[in-house]
């Protein structure tokens, strides 16, 4: 068993399974075979695992043994489309339920009907609109909360939901709730071990994200979002992450608000990368055009928001930036997925977090207990560290990059807590810590400089560093308002540059 789906957009006439899918497959038929007829089982296989190609053999084999029609459901149009030539290429005879589809005079010429939710719901609430000898309903990307609105007209259907991350969209709303039952697949780690899915490699960059305020659906605003992501600061801070890290590869960046991935556009444009920034907005053709050229470029890189989580399959992408961050365990591997597929003879790719992302949930790869956050969902999301207690233990390090920049200087160390316990063993007031730090970067930046142009220069530099010690000095005081260290980051950069007055 060795044919590999490559990509849900090619067409093949023969197919066959991975063992592990076949494993999977038996072990959904056996709770079909063991449950009543309306058993609603949910299914989890990571992204990129082919759970499309195991749904599909479901479908056929369904459809040889029981002699009932099947519908499957998805959220997108382009699921729809990739669906429903994965089942084409198993021989089952399929109808996509489109905008196009009023009504279903030859519903008897079909086994299988894909459709997308809300197209399906208007249908059905139609009275005159009717599937029948409809047995098995299959949802694909389980743990969106618009299917529920479907459930009641599958009633005496058995109901196969299938997902990445067994955790509800919505934190009100647990999918144990709909879900009887969990069969869980291969995990991350063994499927990268066997050789089908991608290796991640994961760089991080520290940020700040104490201002992000958390809306009711249990993840950050776009709103305060925007408001940390479009400042210049986190914008060059992204810039120099890409030029470090992945220049020249084909990336992907991830955005939570347009307004965001614009501002990304501008900046990489300026920069003179080849970049494309695609939302919800764009057209069916601009979307086309925008993917068939990040397909062919090979240094392309491509801003987006969200658009491109799901239903979306470019396995030469090299590189995935997340800037952004989320509290959404299923958006995280959703976003890393993207670049998880084994694509010609490369085995890895990398990841760039610019969220904390990586801290707050742990490595992509590590085994997640889906059964316990499945019976438990509010355990887990009430357990997700803060981003004050992950920002407590963060250590900055100075990138080589900018070191070099400093290199006649003989030390570049500066330790705000040794600092502070020294100033107050001594009596004196706790802004002298303050003090010594910009006398200490006032010093690396006259030594590296010629004139005192140079040096506000490389004050741009320091940035990362003057807001890391601020946080560590705000923790030492215990006070850690934004509104405060906002002040205190721009009174230090402004006493930083009238210390140079005079010194050249």
């Amino acid at each position: 068993m060795t044919t590999e789906i490559k990509s849900l957009n090619v067409n093949v006439t023969e197919k066959s399974l991975y063992d592990y899918q076949v494993k999977d497959l038996n072990r959904i038929f056996d709770v079909m075979n063991d449950e009543s007829d309306d058993f609603n089982l949910l299914y989890q296989l990571p992204t990129g695992g082919g759970k499309t190609v195991i749904f599909s053999e479901i479908v056929r084999r369904y459809i040889e043994q029981r002699h009932k029609k099947v519908v499957i459901l998805t959220h997108r149009i382009e699921l729809c489309k990739q669906t429903s030539n994965v089942l084409s290429s198993f021989k089952v005879k399929n109808k996509v339920i489109n905008s196009k589809v009023k009504t279903l005079p030859d519903q008897d010429d079909y086994q299988c009907f894909v459709a997308m939710v809300e197209t399906l719901n208007n249908r059905l609430s139609d009275k005159d609109f009717e599937l029948k000898n409809v047995g098995l309903v299959i949802i694909d990307e389980a743990h969106y909360n618009s299917f529920r609105k479907l459930f009641k007209f599958f009633e005496h259907c058995f109901i196969l939901g299938v997902t990445a991350t067994p955790l509800s969209s919505n934190i009100k709303l647990p999918m144990k709730d709909n879900y009887e039952k969990l069969i869980v697949g291969d995990d991350i780690s063994t499927l990268i071990k066997n050789g089908f899915l991608a290796n991640a490699e994961f760089f991080h960059y520290d940020v700040g994200l104490t201002s992000l305020k958390i809306g009711i659906n249990g993840d950050y605003t776009v709103k305060s979002s925007e408001a940390l992501y479009t400042n210049s600061l986190m914008q060059s801070k992204l810039l120099v992450a890409y030029e470090e890290l992945a220049k020249g590869k084909k990336t992907l960046i991830f955005n939570n608000g347009i307004y965001t991935s614009k501002e990304v556009y501008y900046t990489f444009k300026k920069a003179g990368y080849n970049v494309q920034h695609l939302d919800n907005t764009a057209s069916k053709q601009e979307r086309k055009e925008i993917l068939n050229w990040f397909k062919n470029t090979p240094d392309a890189v491509l801003s987006s928001v969200s658009i491109l989580t799901t239903g979306f399959d470019e396995p030469s992408v090299e590189s995935i930036i997340l800037n952004r961050a989320t509290r959404s365990l299923t958006l995280y591997f959703q976003m890393i997925g993207r670049g998880s597929r084994i694509f010609k003879d490369r085995k890895s790719f990398q990841v760039i977090d610019l969220g904390n992302n990586v801290a707050r949930f742990g490595p992509w790869s590590q085994v997640v207990d889906w059964q316990h956050i499945f019976k438990y969902p509010d355990f887990y999301l009430e357990n997700i560290v803060d981003d004050e207690a992950l920002e407590r233990d963060f250590v900055y390090t100075m990138p080589d990059s900018i070191k070099a920049k400093f290199k006649k200087s003989q030390s570049l160390d500066f330790d705000v807590k040794a600092e502070y316990k020294d100033v107050i063993s001594l009596g004196k007031k706790s802004f002298t810590v303050i003090e010594r730090s910009i006398d200490q970067h006032s010093k690396i930046c006259i030594e590296n400089s010629e004139d005192v142009y140079d040096a506000r220069e490389l004050i741009k530099d320091l940035q990362d560093e003057i807001a890391y010690r601020i946080k560590q000095y705000s923790y030492c005081i215990m006070n850690s308002t934004q509104n405060y260290k906002d002040w205190l980051f721009e009174e230090y950069n402004r006493k930083l540059r009238l210390s140079f007055n005079g010194k050249f």
